[in-house]
This record gives structure tokens, sequence and C-alpha cells, in this order.
């Protein structure tokens, strides 16, 4: 009974908000696009880890529980990525962002790492990622309060529910997250006694 008035009632539904639904399609898709170059950004962030962790693996073999955690992390975005949840995405993000602080701050100890080309190169890089991760993450919010605002707004909100259309999640980046992780080399002695080692060949 419930289904056969739901079907009578959904050519009405859709009569007073007939215009709603092509715009909802509209909306929802700027987020669906949106969303996608969050994720673009997010993966080349993550594509650029292991040359980090091969750069720093070159003066710091002995640094294995960092490495682990910047491989669980990245592995962790990774799957974030795949699975599309923009909360999960952020958060793993976040996880990420941590681990690299941890992993960048190794070259405290190591003046020949510090001054790597490739090293910095790979620095600037995760900050030039960070820089649109942050551009992209800003564009999705703006599509998503457009759209969950516009579902949410009568007679468009008696089409979304027709149509089955559902309020997006925002991407919310924890604090700092948004910001490549860095070390300030020249404030910070090497610990005294630590000798480092030879540039790779």
């Amino acid at each position: 009974m419930k289904l056969r008035t739901r079907l009578w009632l959904s050519p009405l539904i859709l009569a007073l908000g007939g215009c709603g639904y092509n715009r909802i399609q509209q909306y929802d898709e700027n987020a669906q696009q949106a969303k996608q170059q969050i994720s673009v950004q997010l993966q080349r962030r993550a594509d650029l880890v292991p040359n980090l962790v091969n750069t720093v693996k070159g003066y710091a073999q002995h640094e294995e529980a960092v490495f682990t955690q910047v491989a669980a992390a990245r592995g962790a975005l990774s799957g974030a990525i795949q699975g599309g949840d923009p909360t999960q995405m952020a958060a793993a993000n976040a996880q990420l962002t941590g681990a690299l602080g941890r992993l960048i701050a190794v070259a405290e100890a190591y003046p020949q790492l510090k001054a790597d080309q490739g090293f910095l190169r790979l620095q600037d890089e995760l900050a030039g990622t960070e820089n649109r991760i942050a551009t992209a993450r800003n564009d999705y919010n703006q599509a998503v309060q457009t759209y969950n605002t516009y579902i949410r707004t009568f007679p468009q909100a008696l089409t979304a529910k027709v149509t089955g259309a559902k309020p997006r999640a925002y991407y919310e980046a924890a604090p700092g997250s948004e910001t490549a992780p860095t070390v300030d080399f020249g404030t910070r002695p090497a610990p005294a006694g630590t000798t480092a080692p030879s540039a790779p060949r």
C-alpha cells in the first residue's frame, strides 16, 4: 500500500519540484567532481612518499620504526581514497601528516641529508601537493554546501526525498593537517656524538 501511495504521489511531487530535479543532479555532480580532485591530490601525495622514504633510508637506515609508521599511514590513505569517504580520507591524510613529520624530523641528526637536493625537492613537492589538497578541499566543501542547502529547501526537498538524494559529508581536515610537515633545520643542532654517514652512491 505504501508503495502504491508513493508511486501515486511521485508525479505530483516531481511536478512541484520538477526543475529542481535537474539542479539536484547538477549540484551533486559538481560535488562528486570536486571530491575526485581531492582524491587525485591525496594520491599524488601518497605517490611521493616512497621516494622520500628511500631518500631518508640512504642516510638513516636504522629508523625502521619511523619507516614502518609511514608505510602504514600511506596504506591507510590509499585505502581511504579507494573507499571514497571524505571523513575517512581526511583522517587518513592527517595520520600520514603525523608520520611524515616524524620522518622529516629524522633529518635533524643527518646534516648531509638536510642538504640533499633530492630530499629538499621532495619536501617542496609535498608542500605544493598540500596546497593543492587545501584548494580541492575548499572547492569540494563549497560544492557540498550548495548541494546540501538546495536539497533541504522547499520544494526541492520533496524531489530529493522521492529520488533518494542524501546530504553529502564535508571534508573536515584536522587542524594543521593542511600544512605540509616541515622542520627548521637551522634551530636545532645534530645530537652530540652523531656522525653523519656518507651520501649514498
